[in-house]
């Protein structure tokens, strides 16, 4: 009698083990929340972790992201906004399901987000950060050797050097010391970022308004382009 309790009890603990695991698998391999992924629209040589990219490819989270020369790339993200990368740079891109980050390695990137979503990119000299609390609209600049942040709409930040300084719409600071010969030591302070004062700072104004307005009809269309034939998918590199 006490052998065949055992064994029944031995019997019932093995299934109990059994559907626990089963159960533990199911959710495992449930899909649940579906992470971001970024759209890719292309201009001239653009490569994804190394290899060449054309428009309608699919960029997830952790991808590098380079442009060739005369060349640019926008990657929008669904309902978090949009990155525009411009000739001759090179960006390690990372987004979760309320944020976007950038190591930017070379040249310039323009990031628009919509408000509820933070964004960072940094660089070798500081990070550039936009509060999520609205939103936002910067340009990092590496191009002169070192780091330009130039403010067009939000809450937008340098961080530098054990320094954190605010930036107001219109606005630009650097961090790092320019590159001798380069546009940022020829050009005096108020010219270095594209000149930005008069009609180059309204032109920059008016390309972060249609930044800030592609991100959110990205964000209504819910990530849902159509480029026309089946989507390519570019894995990031570990």
């Amino acid at each position: 009698m006490i052998s065949r309790t055992w064994s029944r009890k031995s019997i019932a603990s093995s299934v109990a083990v059994a559907v626990l695991t089963v159960y533990s698998m199911v959710a495992l391999a449930s899909p649940g929340q579906k992470a971001p992924s970024g759209e890719l629209s292309v201009s001239g040589q653009v490569t994804v972790n190394g290899q060449a990219a054309i428009s309608g490819a699919t960029v997830l989270s952790d991808s590098v992201v380079a442009t060739g020369a005369n060349s640019s790339a926008t990657i929008s993200i669904g309902k978090l906004g949009r990155v525009e990368l411009f000739p001759n740079s090179s960006i390690k891109l990372s987004f979760g399901n309320a944020n976007i980050s950038g190591a930017l390695e070379a040249g310039r990137v323009q990031i628009a987000t919509l408000a509820g979503v933070s964004s960072i990119v940094t660089t070798k000299d500081g990070a550039a950060v936009a509060d999520a609390s609205q939103a936002a609209s910067f340009m990092v600049d590496t191009e002169c050797g070192n780091t330009i942040v130039a403010s067009q709409a939000g809450l937008v930040e340098l961080r530098a050097a054990g320094k954190t300084t605010p930036l107001a719409a219109g606005s630009s600071e650097s961090a790092g010391q320019a590159a001798p010969g380069t546009r940022c030591t020829r050009l005096t302070r108020a010219e270095t970022f594209g000149r930005l004062s008069g009609g180059a700072l309204a032109a920059l104004l008016l390309a972060a308004g249609g930044a800030i307005a592609g991100a959110i009809w990205a964000a209504s269309r819910n990530n849902e382009f159509n480029f026309g034939g089946n989507p390519i998918v570019i894995s990031p590199s570990r």
